[in-house]
């Protein structure tokens, strides 16, 4: 008897050593090191490599798996598409690629939970929108559009390669592999259109600093700008559309389930792209930031 309850113990240690990894608790100290003058760390796994953003909480510090569920409460429901197929462990998983670049550990806690509930607004606002990131294109059903060779050869050419998977030839990898999709969502997230303009990352977490161009096509730092790098005038431009407010809606709903508030997300100057110029408008092909 007293084997059988030791052993019981020891599982049940385990399990719960198990969930605290995955939800960010019990993690070792990070590795800390002066490198050229700057303080840079390794914190293992999740935030690899000495870069200085992996001196910052990474993402589990403070988006852990229930929060997760909250958002994407109804993603297994009858009705939704690909049910079964999001979790957290495939989101963390892939956030690990770029957290040592960036991604949800610039700056403090706040400005990473605000960028998590930004970039995971645009997968929520529509069940296929990590393809729609991908694709640049509007928040609608990825299924419904007609991409020309140019774009597709850009699209998941330049993702695939990046990401050292043949998704050109190959962009079904992307629905049977959802760390895959999440690594490609965040790299298009990470990563400039045009090496003149910023990322939506950029944007979003104040590295980019608009010009009298900018400025005057109404483009600011914020969620609104996002919307301008990864969709253009798909989404923007076009007044209050249903596909921008979609989208605004799924970042003020997850700022207030991560308890981080609505009233963080700033005016509505910054949240909209309604009167924004597209910074590569579809109609002429031209820089508009130019």
């Amino acid at each position: 008897m007293e084997n059988k309850w030791w052993v019981l113990v020891m599982a049940v240690a385990v399990v719960m050593a198990t969930v605290g990894i995955a939800d960010g608790d019990s993690k070792p100290p990070p590795l800390v090191k002066i490198v050229k003058g700057k303080k840079v760390c390794d914190q293992g796994w999740e935030c690899k490599g000495l870069s200085q953003y992996c001196c910052n909480q990474t993402i589990s510090d403070f988006f852990q798996t229930y929060q997760f569920e909250d958002l994407f409460s109804k993603r297994n429901s009858p009705v939704a598409h690909a049910a079964g197929f999001w979790d957290y462990k495939s989101f963390i998983t892939a956030a690990a690629v770029y957290q040592p670049h960036g991604f949800g550990t610039t700056g403090g806690k706040l400005t990473g939970m605000k960028e998590v509930a930004a970039f995971l607004g645009h997968v929520g606002s529509k069940t296929s929108c990590v393809l729609c990131i991908i694709c640049g294109c509007p928040v609608v059903d990825v299924n419904a559009i007609d991409e020309s060779n140019e774009t597709r050869n850009y699209n998941y050419g330049a993702t695939g390669e990046a990401l050292n998977v043949d998704l050109l030839n190959h962009p079904e990898y992307i629905e049977q592999n959802a760390t895959l999709a999440f690594q490609a969502a965040i790299w298009r997230w990470m990563t400039p259109v045009k090496k003149s303009q910023p990322s939506a990352h950029d944007v979003f977490v104040g590295n980019w600093k608009p010009t009298k161009n900018d400025t005057a096509a109404k483009r600011l730092p914020g969620f609104g700008t996002t919307m301008n790098v990864l969709y253009g005038d798909n989404v923007c431009g076009q007044g209050d559309v249903d596909s921008m407010n979609n989208a605004v809606s799924h970042y003020l709903y997850y700022l207030d389930t991560m308890g981080v508030g609505r009233e963080e997300a700033g005016p509505h100057e910054v949240l909209s792209c309604a009167e924004q110029k597209a910074f590569n408008p579809s109609s002429s092909g031209t820089d508009a930031a130019s």
